[in-house]
């Protein structure tokens, strides 16, 4: 062991014992962006040797957004989102304080490095119009979380903005209205080959794509996020992603961690100062930086650049300075109802026997929800007049189809039909989700929506997976399938083996159908 590691240890040891001569520490909970789980060590240890009892749950920048607007209780003592412009928009109680940048993250492009290679990018200067024309020509396809869900699509969507305009340094709200910069943001957005809300799980899809033979192009994600996906893909024998760092401009993450004040005491709030000062002193920071995340000057030094993949934080960036927050929230919102790519969204609605009473009533208030624009814009789920909604509720046969555009009086037919179901008889999903694809091809065969079926459902379903599996290989195996459980007996593993097939995830609604319905639309 050398010097250094000697002194951590040393220190470390110091720690736990004063800990344990100690009161024990408060009851603490964070929330955090899923991009920090590989610094939840730091954080047990530091807990540890204060003997307090820490939780740490992962939510989307936007969900820990949510939960700070004023009048909700966040239920945590402290936030670690992605990014300030998190807190900045939401927080308008201004309830987080004492908020410091534990690290930095640039959103880059990975490409897998023999598609760089034969893009003609590998040791070359790359800029956001050669992104474009790889996209416009058919030659590139990524993974990329929503723009309006998750922060490191935020992060690329403003990036793409910022290259549009031609200036990284200051977007403008009059910036969003010019033609030519929406076009070229739109071409981008076209490239969307699979979205999701959670950077972490776009992650898992790419090595997930390795293994299955899906095979991505390309994500963007945090630098530090595609250097974990290498290791372990490297791990597996994969080939790694190549870092792509537009030369027009990055967006940065500063991954801030705020105190939030709920009036739990002095003991709380001391708790809170002595763990971000923990995770800012210069051992820390050392590990931290050790991650492949960037630290403040003079804290740590950076880990080596990697000729191999390109990676490389010691990298001088120009960097997208964030807006002011009426202009981030003017840009998600013409984000979700103009240049995304739009969706094909097939929604499998259980009506069966077993929903009568408390899961009947979630649905239908789920699907309130889902279809009444002035809700769903509230949390930037809204649908455009591009996208396409099939529902197809079902019992032991799908009942019946009715289909429309995200148009608000589209959207109100299907709600005024919807209502009007009620409970009764079997429950056969497989056979909605085969109907569902059968109802999808014409728009499908077009390649211009994002597609996914969603079946909700409390998961026990008759018939065999076959009748879906075998209508799914047979249509190209395009279409992800999310499942959402609810009612009082919820069973997921039938949907588990859907989602694991499919490249989708299954959603918890039996808390909050709603709730899970909206993480849905971040998926698609």
């Amino acid at each position: 062991m050398n010097k250094a590691a000697l002194r951590v240890a040393a220190g470390l040891l110091l720690a736990l014992a004063l800990g344990a001569c100690s009161a024990p520490g408060p009851q603490f909970t964070i929330l955090s962006g899923s991009e920090n789980d590989v610094l939840e060590p730091m954080v047990r240890e530091f807990c540890r040797s204060r003997r307090a009892d820490c939780s740490v749950k992962y939510q989307g920048s936007l969900d820990i957004a949510l939960a700070l607007k004023a009048g909700n209780d966040p239920g945590a003592d402290a936030v670690w989102p992605a990014a300030s412009i998190w807190i900045d928009m939401f927080d308008t109680a201004r309830r987080v304080k004492s908020v410091k940048s534990i690290a930095q993250m640039p959103v880059i492009l990975g490409v897998k490095r023999s598609k760089a290679q034969a893009l003609g990018w590998v040791g070359a200067k790359v800029t956001t119009k050669d992104i474009l024309a790889a996209v416009e020509g058919g030659r590139l396809k990524f993974l990329m979380t929503s723009a309006t869900q998750s922060n490191s699509g935020a992060s690329a969507y403003l990036a793409m903005l910022a290259a549009g305009i031609g200036k990284p340094d200051l977007i403008e709200s009059g910036d969003l209205d010019k033609p030519e910069v929406l076009a070229t943001v739109r071409g981008l957005l076209r490239g969307v080959e699979r979205s999701s809300g959670s950077s972490g799980w776009l992650a898992d899809l790419y090595r997930e794509g390795e293994r299955t033979g899906a095979r991505y192009e390309a994500m963007w994600n945090y630098e530090a996020v595609i250097k974990e996906t290498n290791d372990k893909l490297i791990a597996d024998k994969k080939e790694p992603l190549y870092a792509i760092y537009p030369e027009d401009g990055v967006s940065v993450g500063d991954s801030p961690l705020g105190f939030v004040d709920r009036g739990r005491g002095k003991e709380v709030e001391s708790f809170f100062a002595d763990l971000q000062a923990f995770l800012l002193k210069g051992d820390t920071q050392a590990r931290i930086a050790a991650t492949g995340r960037r630290v403040e000057l003079g804290r740590a030094a950076p880990i080596k650049a990697d000729p191999a993949t390109n990676l490389d934080p010691s990298r001088a960036l120009t960097v997208v300075r964030p807006p002011e927050p009426a202009v981030i929230q003017k840009a998600l919102s013409l984000y979700q109802e103009a240049l995304r790519r739009p969706s094909l969204t097939a929604l499998c609605i259980d009506v069966s026997g077993s929903m009568k009473g408390h899961g009947e009533e979630q649905l239908l208030e789920a699907m309130r929800f889902l279809l009444t624009p002035v809700r769903t814009r509230e949390v930037l789920v809204q649908w455009s007049k591009q996208d396409r909604i099939i529902v197809l509720p079902f019992s032991d046969r799908v009942l019946w189809t009715a289909a429309g555009s995200g148009d608000d009086n589209d959207q109100t037919a299907i709600l005024t039909k919807t209502l009007e179901l009620r409970a009764r008889d079997g429950t056969d999903f497989y056979t909605c989700g085969a109907r569902a694809l059968a109802e999808m091809k014409p728009v499908l065969d077009a390649g211009q929506h994002l597609p996914a079926i969603v079946i909700m459902t409390d998961g026990k379903s008759q018939g065999a997976m076959t009748t879906f599996e075998a209508a799914w290989r047979a249509d190209g195996r395009r279409v992800p399938v999310f499942g959402v459980t609810f009612g009082d007996d919820a069973d997921r593993s039938q949907l588990d083996s859907l989602a694991t097939l499919t490249g989708g995830r299954v959603f918890d609604g039996t808390k909050s159908l709603t709730q899970a319905f909206r993480a849905v639309r971040g998926y698609n």
